[in-house]
């Protein structure tokens, strides 16, 4: 299988299992990954993701090369507008795929291209020590298209995703945390440990919570600061003196950790 999908408590892991071509997306792990988003979305059981690659060469080295061809001709070009804005990008979370989850990417070694671009459709990134990353899509006669020039330029300086994406060359994971663009960097022995207890800090949480929350960034990065704040009292109200609230005040001032009533 070219994507694994490992359950451990209320954290989903979902592994790019190619190791032998960087774990490089192809049709089927594609198909696979798309399926593992859905699995994540609809389980109830299950509160935080974490995606990462098989080994410690390679998060996602982006697009099969060898196969990319098959993404493109089975669409005529005069449909592709039409096919690309209905069905998910490459990996599924680039583009018309919301889990409304948060989503941690653990990148261990090379993120370029498309898998820089399914990395930067997570919520947080962590990073090894020998994470490298780019967008090396100019070398081949093409731009960024599954995310690329939108997520990069709001997940780091304009400019710097510029430098990026004009010159194709990469930056290792001392210089992604140091513009925004990793949230941590870890010794690779690491990281899947701080991984897993990241997701489960989040995972503690009431997850109607944690997905509101999630979800006023979301939309309200969209939006103008006014009604921004407009869509966060909307989204925040609902949980002023709910049962929760009052159980997370009782246990502050019983010192004790709180009993959720939500599942």
């Amino acid at each position: 299988m070219p994507v694994h999908f490992d359950v451990n408590g209320h954290v989903a892991w979902i592994t790019l299992d190619r190791p032998e071509a960087l774990n490089a997306i192809d049709p089927e792990t594609h198909t696979a990954l798309v399926a593992s988003w859905e699995r994540f979305r609809d389980s109830s059981n299950l509160r935080v993701a974490v995606l990462t690659g098989a080994g410690t060469r390679a998060f996602c080295a982006g697009v099969d090369l060898k196969r990319m061809g098959e993404f493109y001709q089975g669409v005529p070009a005069e449909r592709r507008t039409e096919v690309w804005n209905r069905i998910p990008g490459i990996g599924g979370l680039t583009r018309n795929l919301e889990v409304g989850k948060p989503v941690i990417a653990a990148v261990n070694g090379v993120c370029l291209g498309g898998g820089l671009e399914l990395a930067l459709a997570c919520d947080i990134r962590l990073a090894s020590t020998n994470a490298t990353f780019g967008l090396p899509e100019v070398r081949w006669a093409i731009i960024p298209g599954q995310g690329g020039t939108q997520r990069l330029p709001r997940a780091v300086p304009p400019a710097i995703a510029l430098e990026m994406m004009l010159t194709g060359l990469p930056i290792d994971s001392k210089r992604a945390a140091a513009v925004g663009l990793v949230n941590r960097v870890y010794p690779v022995s690491r990281l899947r440990r701080e991984a897993q207890t990241m997701a489960e800090a989040i995972a503690a949480h009431p997850p109607r919570v944690v997905q509101a929350a999630l979800a006023a960034v979301h939309q309200g990065l969209a939006l103008p600061l006014a009604e921004g704040l407009r869509l966060e009292q909307e989204l925040a109200d609902p949980f002023r003196d709910s049962p929760d609230n009052r159980e997370a005040r009782a246990a502050f001032r019983e010192k004790r950790l709180p009993r959720w009533t939500e599942p």
